[in-house]
């Protein structure tokens, strides 16, 4: 087992790995930015290495600076997480190179999986279920063509890409050039490769995905899957184990898991990863989308019903060790939904928001999970992700969970940014995610003209969220210099005490 890792990674999930290395008995060292130095995982770990400014294109993306702290610091592995580095072959490439265990698959394996083109000319080979689709290779009259003949709605992908970004739902010829230059603008902003493809759009689609383990030995499982159709931009924001629509249909399942295992296959993959899908709620219908070859956001659903921390796993795969169970051992306990909470708008469609987060009290409730970098003090920069955490619940059944989330969601005080927290409790009260009949354009149609409501955070939290920040603070209060006359005045006390109260 390794002695120290790195985490080349910021925020909850570079908090996340630190705690899973302590009950691994393992040292953590992590990387930061200057925005970043005082960082709750910059605390958390037990060292920690300056590798640049605020900007990701000067601290978490230089590869060189992060494999260099890595031999300083005497790692003998680093840990990617997800975003940044973590499905860049070259960087898993050259720390391969160096000596150094990149936790995490193989860059053959990242590189086939990245180029969304090949991946799905791979795990077609395999017997693995794709859409109808146009690779890309050809001019703007080549993309007309292949788009007459694949029919509308169609959507314009990034062949390199992934959340989201390079990507455009296309629903009439006329749409196409505007897409496409969109399309290959913003791809070739966000992963510096603007070659695009065609792909078939289906209106009632279900995103579910499969995550799988796959250790250096030749074993390989599933841990089931994830529905993840509840997105805003094509990104999601709320995720669940199991899904619903999947409770209803085992055989799917098996089908889907199955399928998922011989994508992994195709690429002989090692470590966690997810193959995700696209279901067709009306004919059962599934799809291959893409592979993600690294750590997702939503993995605390899976471990919630699987009892399986993946990050350990993760680390021990890359240690060498086999998988300490076989699929037969495996099942799923009771249902998890995981929040994404971010300092954004909703009303203005998504907007992020920046600040100092003035107050940040998280629920704390049994069977409540949250996964957060921040604390109050901290800011929300324009350099990175807005996601303040990530709020998960597990009950024995679906209905049970979602009343438990929603509970944590109302007592979860976030003060100094706008929030996404009324509008997330606001989607899991509408009837078709109750019923569990969510499709990936449930935002787009139900919530278009969203607002908040009026007494989005009632009288009583401001007043919690007050009283939390006096007793906190080490500063006297206004009147404390009646102590130096009588030490018992009672207006000296910062503690909320108030006479006839």
């Amino acid at each position: 087992m390794f002695r120290r890792i790195l985490i080349a990674n910021r925020g909850e999930i570079a908090v996340r790995i630190i705690r899973a290395c302590r009950e691994l008995d393992i040292q953590t060292v992590v990387v930061y930015s200057e925005a970043d130095a005082n960082s709750l995982a910059v605390q958390l770990a037990d060292q920690a290495v300056l590798i640049g400014s605020a900007a990701p294109s000067e601290s978490y993306l230089r590869a060189e600076r992060i494999i260099e702290a890595a031999r300083r610091t005497d790692c003998q592995a680093i840990h990617p997480a997800f975003g940044f580095l973590s499905e860049n072959a070259a960087f898993a490439q050259m720390v391969r190179d160096a000596g150094l265990t990149f936790i995490g698959p193989t860059p053959e394996a990242i590189r086939a999986m990245g180029l969304k083109t090949e991946a799905l000319a791979r795990v077609r080979a395999f017997g693995v279920p794709t859409l109808p689709s146009y690779d890309g290779q050809g001019l703007q009259a080549d993309f007309q063509r292949a788009a007459d003949q694949l029919g509308y709605p169609l959507l314009v992908k990034a062949a390199a890409g992934g959340g989201g970004k390079g990507m455009r739902v296309v629903r009439a010829a006329a749409e196409l050039p505007e897409a496409l230059e969109a399309a290959a603008r913003e791809a070739g902003k966000a992963f510096a490769d603007n070659r695009l493809f065609l792909e078939r759009f289906i209106e009632t689609a279900r995103h579910i995905e499969v995550q799988i383990l796959a250790d250096q030995h030749g074993n390989m499982v599933h841990l089931f899957e994830r529905e993840c159709s509840i997105q805003r931009r094509h990104q999601k924001i709320i995720e669940e184990s199991p899904s619903p629509y999947l409770e209803k249909r085992p055989e799917l399942r098996a089908a889907m898991c199955a399928a998922a295992l011989r994508a992994a296959q195709s690429v002989n993959y090692t470590n966690a990863g997810t193959v995700e899908f696209i279901v067709d709620a009306e004919t059962g219908e599934f799809f291959f989308l893409e592979m993600n070859t690294r750590l997702q956001v939503e993995h605390p659903v899976t471990e919630a019903v699987t009892d399986v921390d993946l990050v350990q796993m993760q680390i021990r795969i890359a240690a060498g060790e086999p998988l300490p169970f076989s699929q037969a051992d495996l099942y799923q306990r009771g249902h998890a939904i995981e929040c994404r909470i971010y300092a954004e708008d909703p009303a203005d469609n998504f907007l992020p928001a920046t600040g100092e987060l003035l107050c940040v009290l998280p629920p704390s409730a049994p069977n409540i999970r949250v996964d957060s970098g921040v604390r109050t003090g901290d800011s929300i920069s324009i350099h990175y992700d807005p996601m303040i955490a990530k709020l998960i619940a597990h009950a024995r059944t679906r209905p049970e969970a979602i009343r438990r989330l929603d509970a944590a969601l109302a007592a979860y005080v976030i003060l100094g940014v706008t929030t996404n927290i009324a509008f997330l409790r606001d989607v899991l009260a509408h009837p078709d995610f109750v019923n569990g009949e969510t499709t990936t354009r449930l935002i787009e149609r139900a919530f278009a003209d969203w607002r908040p409501p009026s007494a989005a955070l009632p009288e009583a939290a401001l007043i919690a969220a007050a009283l939390s920040l006096l007793l906190q603070s080490d500063a006297p209060s206004a009147s404390a210099s009646s102590a130096e006359s009588d030490p018992f005045s009672p207006w000296a006390r910062p503690d909320s005490f108030r006479i006839g109260a």
